[in-house]
């Protein structure tokens, strides 16, 4: 990226930003400033008037976006395309919820037609479960379901459907075991039923290690509690991984592909089947549909009224050239708390490289930090520090329309909800503008940049089009700044020093008299106390 022109006007350009002779409280008051930097679509809306760029960066921005072929590289990655080129692969998510193409052809297999086989197979299996035509071992019909999976395959599929619960109740109750920590089972079998619950293994390889340690501790439970796994467990896997293999006990199989990433794969079967299941397969038919309306505008829409493309350019702009490290995304609405999560997941996996796509060390900033809370908690949380320490730019999202339409109280002259709204608008405008005071501890200096997000409900397509305007914009930002952001390749270093220090548990466990002699002494240190069970 920083090969080309644009990149270097840039830098030229943010040199008046920095100095602060460009301040919000001014910018934000130039004629038709929110008319001009800010964008609407079908039901969405994002406002970047707050942000510290003027027309002048904009346009340099868009021929960033230019040079880099940003949006010739999005649409080749829709059609299939190889845009993973460190795995060889396509990244076909946006293909999961396409309602457009009949075929999509990789290697003779046809996406589509195996994408619509998996969903037919879903709605079919959901189906007979909420007829109660397949029950458990003991005859009861099931209440509730534990996904069982890490990383991209629980967390969107939880920020979706907490987001949803709220304004359509649950056929069966999804829980979340993600952490290989036992506590997180124990807290999750004292929710449940194990007569009447489903249990949801999701992995690709189905040879992750945290999750087949949950499998095993699972398989003990349903054996201590006379239960048959047959009728208990589902697996979403890849065809002919050791999950697939129908001579493991099981109630079905559904297949996750390759050309799907697991953080991009919530609108596959491995948010398909739990959500489904939780609320129904056109539920999450209607989920799919307000993903594909953000997968269209993100594909078709010119650069200057692309949300996904201008919110990834305003990231790059942030990050790059003006310096910030950080994002906090403060969603004021509860039924989004997990959104954050996913976000995070999702982002910096995605755009926390240090080499480019063609295998180059790089010379430029690439993801940021990601953090999070929803307001108003937030503001009572660590708004001092947004206001008047280190700055960083902040993500607003409002939902225009509760899910509570009852009567509400009257406080101060509005509504629970008007008082959300009215902290949501004054926090923008208190981070642009700041405030002059003689006492410098009440003093604010502004000049701290914001977006506000807005989407109309918590309906499934309203939630869907914000999932994919997250996961555009992800995208985007990688191909501007010349990554790859469908490998993760730095997951794996951890992953390797855990297996020889596993090995030597091992060895512990199968002889008590082992010692560590041969450790260093940090990790024999922690080992001993692991064993002798106290400091």
């Amino acid at each position: 990226m920083s090969s080309h022109k644009a990149y270097q006007n840039l830098k030229h350009l943010s040199k008046s930003f920095k100095d602060k002779s460009q301040h919000l409280k001014y910018l934000i008051q130039t004629e038709n400033r929110f008319e001009n930097f800010s964008i609407q679509e079908n039901g969405f809306f994002y406002d970047f008037s707050k942000q510290l760029v003027d027309k002048t960066v904009l346009r340099e921005l868009f021929e960033l976006a230019g040079q880099t072929e940003a949006k010739k590289k999005f649409s080749q990655m829709v059609s299939g395309k190889i845009v993973n080129k460190s795995e060889n692969r396509p990244a076909l998510h946006t293909a999961a919820r396409d309602f457009t193409q009949d075929q999509i052809l990789l290697n003779d297999l046809d996406v589509i037609f195996e994408i619509n086989r998996v969903n037919k197979q879903i709605k079919s299996f959901t189906s007979k479960i909420h007829n109660k035509k397949i029950k458990g071992t003991t005859g009861k019909s099931f209440t509730d379901a534990v996904v069982v999976g890490i990383g991209g395959s629980y967390l969107g599929c939880e920020f979706v459907y907490n987001s949803l619960k709220l304004g359509i109740a649950p056929l069966i109750d999804l829980h979340f075991l993600s952490n290989v920590d036992i506590d997180n089972f124990g807290q999750i079998i004292k929710t449940i039923d194990p007569e009447t619950c489903l249990w949801i293994i999701i992995s690709k390889s189905y040879t992750t290690i945290e999750t087949m340690a949950n499998l095993n501790q699972i398989l003990l439970f349903l054996k201590n509690n006379n239960l048959d796994p047959a009728n208990h467990l589902l697996t979403v896997t890849a065809k002919d991984s050791p999950g697939d293999d129908p001579s493991i006990p099981g109630l079905d199989s559904f297949n996750m592909f390759d050309f799907i990433g697991g953080r991009y794969s919530v609108t596959s079967a491995v948010g398909g089947l739990p959500l489904s299941l939780a609320f129904g397969f056109d539920t999450f038919h209607r989920f799919l549909k307000g993903c594909h309306k953000m997968d269209l505008h993100a594909l078709n829409a010119q650069e200057e009224k692309n949300i996904p493309l201008m919110a990834a350019l305003i990231s790059i702009w942030n990050s790059n050239f003006l310096d910030y490290t950080t994002l906090a995304i403060i969603p004021y609405c509860t039924a989004l708390s997990n959104l954050c999560p996913h976000v995070q997941q999702l982002y910096m996996e995605s755009l926390g490289k240090g080499v480019n796509a063609d295998g180059k060390l790089t010379n430029h900033r690439t993801g940021v930090i990601i953090f999070g809370e929803p307001g108003t908690n937030a503001q009572h949380s660590f708004f001092q520090l947004a206001h008047q320490g280190s700055p960083f730019p902040i993500e607003f999202i409002g939902v225009v329309n509760p899910v509570y339409n009852k009567a509400q109280a009257i406080s101060n002259g509005v509504s629970n909800h008007q008082e959300l709204w009215a902290n949501m608008i004054a926090q923008a405008m208190g981070l642009a503008k700041g405030k002059m005071d003689d006492n410098n501890a009440k003093y604010f200096s502004g000049n701290r940049p914001s977006s506000t997000l807005l989407i109309n409900d918590l309906t499934p397509e309203s939630i869907g089009m914000l999932l994919a305007f997250y996961e555009a914009r992800t995208v985007y930002e990688g191909f501007i700044l010349g990554l790859n952001p469908f490998d993760q390749f730095g997951v794996e270093l951890g992953k390797v020093l855990a297996g020889d220090i596993r090995d030597q548990i091992k060895r512990k466990n199968t002889d008590k008299t082992y010692n560590f002699y041969s450790l260093d002494t940090t990790t024999k240190f922690y080992l001993d106390i692991l064993f002798k069970g106290s400091l």
